[in-house]
């Protein structure tokens, strides 16, 4: 797997070719003095489940993996928390409002995306929503539902960090029900 910096041969501040690998993480421009850091992209990924211990999934509409289940989620944008971002995507994903939050843990993911392979660290959050039964499938969802917790095959989620965090869900069931 190629390093996201390796793509980089400009210096983004000044456009300088002298832009050189600093260190692992990081390149350098020789001519501005910008040191210009790799770090991952904040993601969210809600739990839902309901009162008759189902847990809300839905099946991916575009690549990548495409037609797999994933859970509700997306990326945080610029000037919002976490929790905005968890409850954000899952109104755009779902039309459901989130009306708490409490994160749970994280894990970093590579998400390939118009060709470049952004590293994320995927927060993951026990959300409860008001009117669970009115979920829709929206945004780049291709359909909602809900699925008996005792049903659940990790190896059925297309994401290498959403099917690992299923995985400790499973484990820790006691999370989604207190």
């Amino acid at each position: 797997m190629q390093h996201p910096l390796e793509r980089f041969h400009h210096c983004p501040l000044c456009g300088s070719r002298r832009f050189v690998i600093h260190n692992e993480k990081s390149r350098h421009c020789d001519d501005c003095g910008l040191t210009y850091y790799a770090n991952p992209s904040a993601a969210t990924v809600a739990l839902i489940v309901n009162d008759r211990g189902e847990m809300l999934v839905a099946r991916r509409k575009k690549e990548p993996a495409r037609g797999t289940l994933d859970l509700p989620g997306g990326f945080v944008d610029m000037e919002e928390t976490a929790e905005e971002g968890v409850r954000r995507e899952v109104k755009e994903e779902t039309g459901l409002d989130v009306v708490a939050s409490e994160f749970l843990f994280s894990l970093p993911n590579i998400y390939p995306y118009s060709g470049v392979d952004v590293h994320t660290l995927d927060l993951f959050f026990r959300c409860k929503v008001a009117d669970a039964n009115h979920a829709t499938a929206m945004d780049d969802v291709a359909e909602t539902f809900w699925l008996p917790i005792d049903r659940i095959d990790p190896d059925d989620f297309g994401l290498r960090s959403i099917r690992q965090g299923v995985i400790r869900l499973l484990e820790h069931r006691e999370w989604a029900f207190t």
